[in-house]
């Protein structure tokens, strides 16, 4: 499917959450775009601030949660500037997002079918006998067997799998634009995960879909996606097309998440016996240091990365690293970030 332009544009977005230590930066200075017809993976370690992204996105973040800075243009209209009303319009109709725990998302107390129509019927006026006709349509389209009688169980009579086509049925209810999928295959089996990928994979083409995948598996995007964005400790690190980055990643912390991915004949080939891990762990969000968050962790530190934190920049045609290895430049020279 041929990309078109710009959809979605997330410039400098900032959130930050109130806590007894102070104030929790989430996301600090993300900036990434979505374009007609693509699929951008969003990757890295749980707490990396990817699910705060997602939400973000339409303005889902709860108090003590808030959006303290930047942009996120849809078609060019800011949805930060926008009333709550006007947002409303724009969740689930335009910008769709499935949760990455289906069965915890649905309500156990409503059947799939009334919780499907009911989307449905918030965005367009049509009767509850339309509405459940199309929300057995949707299952069917989903590939849930016999859904003329699924749409009359509940959550917790249906798998995880089945809970998460529901999800998918119900995210595809009002035709939206953009599908933002959260881990959408965590706690599925590796045999459910592969069909929901190829599931999202056939809608995306048969609906037109721009999709923006978040993930903490790197193979689960290397399936999916047209572009990586690697995010570390709320920001972007690294950004470029799918093969590339695979090919040749350039941020230490995308080598170290490529290497501790395993592959099959890996240990007859090299010999080792275990996977090859990145030491240490994610930073505390509430204890910002300077310099660049990956620093503790990075076997390529350099004095400048503990003093001054690197920015996101172009390094060749589709791509762009937060590295000093790769912008030397940038070290000498800066004050450090507060």
């Amino acid at each position: 499917m041929k990309e078109g332009a710009p959809l979605l544009e997330v410039e400098d977005l900032r959130v930050e959450f109130a806590a007894p230590e102070g104030t929790v930066r989430a996301v600090d200075g993300v900036s990434f775009e979505i374009r007609e017809g693509e699929t951008l993976g969003l990757v890295g370690e749980s707490g990396c601030g990817k699910s705060i992204t997602a939400l973000s996105l339409l303005r889902l973040i709860a108090p003590p949660g808030r959006i303290s800075g930047g942009r996120i243009r849809y078609r060019g209209r800011d949805l930060l500037s926008v009333s709550e009303r006007e947002i409303r319009k724009v969740r689930g109709k335009e910008i769709a997002l499935i949760f990455q725990e289906p069965v915890a998302a649905l309500n156990p107390v409503f059947t799939v079918g009334s919780q499907i129509s009911e989307a449905i019927r918030v965005h367009n006026r049509v009767g509850r006998k339309e509405a459940m006709a199309e929300a057995v349509r949707l299952l069917r389209l989903v590939q849930i067997p016999d859904p003329q009688r699924r749409i009359h169980e509940y959550p917790h009579q249906m798998s995880g799998g089945m809970c998460q086509r529901v999800m998918i049925a119900m995210a595809l209810s009002c035709k939206p634009s953009l599908l933002v999928a959260d881990e959408p295959t965590t706690a599925l089996d590796v045999t459910i995960q592969a069909e929901i990928l190829d599931l999202l994979r056939r809608l995306r083409e048969q609906f037109d879909l721009s999709v923006l995948l978040i993930s903490h598996n790197l193979g689960v995007v290397a399936e999916s996606g047209n572009r990586v964005a690697v995010m570390y400790a709320g920001r972007i690190v690294e950004e470029a097309p799918v093969r590339e980055i695979f090919a040749s990643p350039k941020h230490p912390y995308t080598l170290g998440l490529l290497r501790s991915m395993p592959r099959l004949g890996e240990r007859a080939r090299t010999g080792r016996r275990r996977l090859p891990t990145i030491p240490g762990s994610v930073p505390d969000p509430a204890r910002r240091e300077p310099g660049c968050p990956f620093a503790p962790r990075c076997p390529e530190v350099m004095e400048a990365c503990r003093r001054v934190e690197p920015r996101l920049l172009p390094l060749s045609s589709g791509r762009k690293v937060s590295c000093f290895l790769h912008h030397p430049a940038e070290g000498e020279g800066r004050a450090a970030r507060p």
